[in-house]
């Protein structure tokens, strides 16, 4: 291995006379102290790579790195002056926050919010709603470059941080630096920076979570000093700020959880010094409020703001409880909900559907298509278009007063609902429905007909209805149970056959609490005229100021909504793909594409960088099996500092890799190659790791800071890599920019290609671009 010829021999004991200000002291973590530490004179290292790593020639490799990003970044960031793929949506919540409009989306607004800011400063106004890709901004006058710049500065910075992720983790600049090209000339990463989407605010707090925990890690024995607790709380600012910029940032907060699980098993460990239960539960509870308490108040902080930004109706509205949308300005349920009353004509609306109760003179046909009989009475079913036949009166089934809040319907009340074309009563009964044969018909019976009443009586449960509560039009959801058999009535959206007008289907539910069961009145057609004729005046005020909801059920509501509607994002897409093409780069996606002028852009990943990656890992995983084995048979082939070096600092890098990446497999969403550069920035610094593994046996040993206590001194060691690294590294990098350039036209979208192009620039078949030509053979 490089550096072997290049250090004095290795020796057990530290040479006499060496300045003890070389050493570290005797009491280090597991991946540093167990096994023999050889002294190496560092002087005597290749004069290329201590030129690399003195202050100034780190400072210069990472100035000239952070340079090129910024340049590959911002290289046309203007091209195209159109809405590209998901800018759709978050250009449009960054409109919504300037206009104050409340928004519903899937993921926290962290990233949203600085969108938001970021288009407030360069001047936009909001009224642009980025509706379609292709949509022009130059046309529409939006300031696009300015809030396209926000995640291009961060994509930009995120390389400098790979480099200090590498060079805090022991590894030598040219190492630092290969880990941080791998980055640096991708072209999944370039597109995604350049553009007005999360996953490159996303990747940069990721990466300086990373790179804290790290900073944290190597003050363990400066325990909580002042610097021990700067480091504690950036991990788990920096943590909150990617568990807000994207949903799947969770998975950071997961990776850390289990890295601190790992770290206080060992400071419970007995057998070392010190580490009584009194030192252990203040290393717990200074950890869970630097990575629980902070991430979490700052989690909930970026939600508060969001709350107070968006005070104003908005088309997030509907997802939103009654309640929660009575706390919006300008929201129908605020202005139009009103009491009602008993004798009130209404219509009815269900929730999902959108739906009215529905009811005609037509009956059910004597059997159905099965063969099953119906009870042949008058259909109730779920109709798209307002009419007279959606009409219903509420009746009472309890004696009523005069006039007064008396006759208001509240909540758990027990009523008749009356067809009023047909003077019938709703009903439901034991015969199944058309459809679905588990569930109740519903069907309607004669007004003056009372030998069925009980199976005319409903009651009403209002959403998060308490006792006296009233019933209102607009906001008052609730779900009609049947007394007798206690089913809810309930819609889907399969449409009956022609004998009902391909209406849908209304029938029982047999779980009373079923949440799709919801209804709400859509508007009083026709008012209590006894009531109407005594209305006190207060019943009607004149001005319906917003209602207040507590932060915390505003909180809860949300996030409860957050995880179910991502959860159901599970629509097919051209362009989804499975977790196991990401690695290898097997397809990509399609984000824009210009007919005219036969330009597209298409995200794609570097080749050469990410199977590099995908071949250093696979060396990373086979060492570690290799060396498990050799020890079984009583063989050491790696020392001790280097193995612990794997094990813990690369192990944690295959701990951030393996978290951000393998979950996918169990999700049934949409899933798109995006969601892998997480995972492949966390492959990045594995590859870093295993290059310097095959290149030499040494690195910078050790790199926690000594701490305050007189103990006995290691001898230090340091990365000697020769002159293979530095030649690796410029090879490297001059492929990784030969393939990036190749592929550039995709990542950019200009020039345009012609066809003969497009093919060319289809390195593997399952690659699906626009414009390609159409082979021709000869016959």
């Amino acid at each position: 291995m490089a550096g072997k010829g290049k250090t004095t021999p290795r020796q057990r004991r530290p040479a006499q006379g060496e300045a003890s200000s070389s050493f570290e002291y005797d009491q280090v973590q597991d991946d540093e102290h167990v096994g023999d530490v050889y002294y190496q004179n560092p002087k005597n290292r290749n004069q290329i790579e201590q030129l690399l790593e003195t202050h100034k020639g780190s400072a210069i490799v990472v100035a000239i790195l952070t340079a090129l990003a910024f340049a590959l970044r911002f290289y046309k960031i203007n091209h195209p002056d159109q809405v590209v793929f998901d800018e759709v949506h978050f250009g449009k919540f960054a409109s919504y926050y300037i206009m104050r409009e409340y928004y519903f989306d899937v993921h926290p607004p962290f990233a949203k919010m600085l969108f938001g800011l970021a288009g407030w400063f360069v001047g936009f106004d909001g009224h642009f709603k980025f509706d379609n890709i292709g949509d022009s901004y130059t046309t529409n006058h939006v300031p696009y470059v300015g809030m396209r710049a926000l995640p291009a500065i961060l994509g930009s910075l995120t390389i400098p941080v790979v480099y200090a992720i590498m060079k805090e983790s022991g590894y030598s600049t040219v190492i630092a630096a290969f880990s941080a090209s791998l980055i640096l000339f991708d072209n999944a990463h370039i597109a995604q920076s350049r553009l007005i989407l999360l996953d490159a605010t996303l990747i940069f707090f990721m990466s300086l979570t990373i790179y804290s925990y790290i900073r944290f890690r190597k003050l363990r024995y400066w325990e909580f000093s002042i610097e021990w607790w700067t480091w504690l709380i950036a991990t788990g600012a920096f943590m909150a700020c990617t568990w807000g910029s994207k949903v799947n940032g969770i998975l950071t907060v997961v990776t850390i959880g289990i890295a601190v699980l790992v770290d206080l098993w060992e400071v419970l460990d007995v057998k070392k010094e010190g580490h009584t239960m009194d030192y252990f539960w203040r290393h717990f509870t200074a950890r869970a409020i630097g990575f629980i308490v902070v991430p979490f108040i700052l989690y909930l902080s970026f939600f508060y703001i969001h709350f107070a930004i968006l005070t104003q109706s908005g088309p997030g509205d509907n997802f939103m409880s009654p309640a929660f949308q009575e706390t919006l300005s300008g929201n129908e349920m605020l202005l139009n909900s009103r009491d009602i009353h008993y004798y009130d004509i209404v219509t009815m609306r269900h929730k999902d559907t959108k739906v009215f109760l529905h009811s005609h003179v037509e009956r059910y046909p004597l059997t159905y298509d099965d063969g099953r009989v119906s009870s042949q009475g008058q259909q109730v079913t779920g109709y798209g278009h307002n009419d007279t036949n959606n009409n219903w009166q509420i009746i009472p089934t309890k004696s009523l007063p005069e006039t007064g809040k008396g006759r208001v319907v509240r909540h758990d009340d027990v009523i008749q609902l009356l067809h009023v074309n047909t003077n019938t009563h709703l009903l439901t009964h034991d015969v199944a429905s058309p459809l679905m044969p588990t569930n109740q018909e519903f069907t309607t019976w004669p007004k003056d007909d009372h030998s069925r009443h009980n199976d005319t009586l409903f009651q009403l449960v209002l959403t998060e209805g308490h006792n006296g509560q009233a019933w209102k039009s607009k906001s008052g959801h609730f779900r009609l149970i049947h007394m007798p058999t206690r089913v809810s009535m309930w819609t889907h959206s399969k449409q009956l056959p022609d004998w009902a007008f391909k209406q849908q289907e209304i029938n029982g539910n047999k779980n009373p609490t079923e949440k799709s069961a919801t209804w709400y009145v859509d508007d009083i057609i026709e008012e209590d005229a006894e009531f109407e004729d005594l209305e006190d005046e207060e019943s009607k005020p004149a001005v319906k100021a917003p209602k207040k909801m507590n932060f915390f059920r505003k909180f809860g509501e949300l996030q409860l909504l957050m995880l179910q509607h991502n959860a159901g994002l599970t629509a097919s897409h051209p362009y989804a793909s499975n977790p196991i093409n990401w690695p290898f780069l097997l397809s990509g996606i399609s984000f824009w594409t210009n007919n005219d002028d036969k330009k597209q852009i298409y995200l794609i990943g570097n080749l050469i960088g990410w199977w590099t990656c995908v071949v250093g890992l696979s060396i990373y995983i086979g060492i570690l099996g290799a060396d498990l084995i050799a020890r079984r048979r009583d063989m050491d082939p790696i020392p001790d500092p280097v193995r612990n070096r794997l094990w813990n600092n690369t192990g944690f890098f295959l701990l951030v890799w393996a978290v951000h990446y393998l979950p996918f497999f169990l999700m049934n969403r949409q899933l798109f190659i995006h969601h892998y550069l997480p995972s492949h920035l966390a492959s990045a610094l594995i590859a870093g790791a295993v290059l310097n593994f095959v290149l030499s046996d040494t690195f910078n040993f050790p790199i926690s800071i000594r701490g305050p206590k007189l103990t006995k001194p290691k001898p230090s060691t340091y990365s000697d890599i020769g002159i293979k690294g530095p030649v690796i590294l410029i090879g490297s990098c001059i492929f990784l920019f030969v393939m990036f350039t190749y592929l550039a036209p995709l990542t950019y979208g200009t020039p345009g290609l012609t066809g003969e192009q497009v093919n060319s620039k289809r390195l593997l078949s399952t690659w699906t671009l626009h414009f390609a030509a159409k082979k021709t053979h000869e016959v």
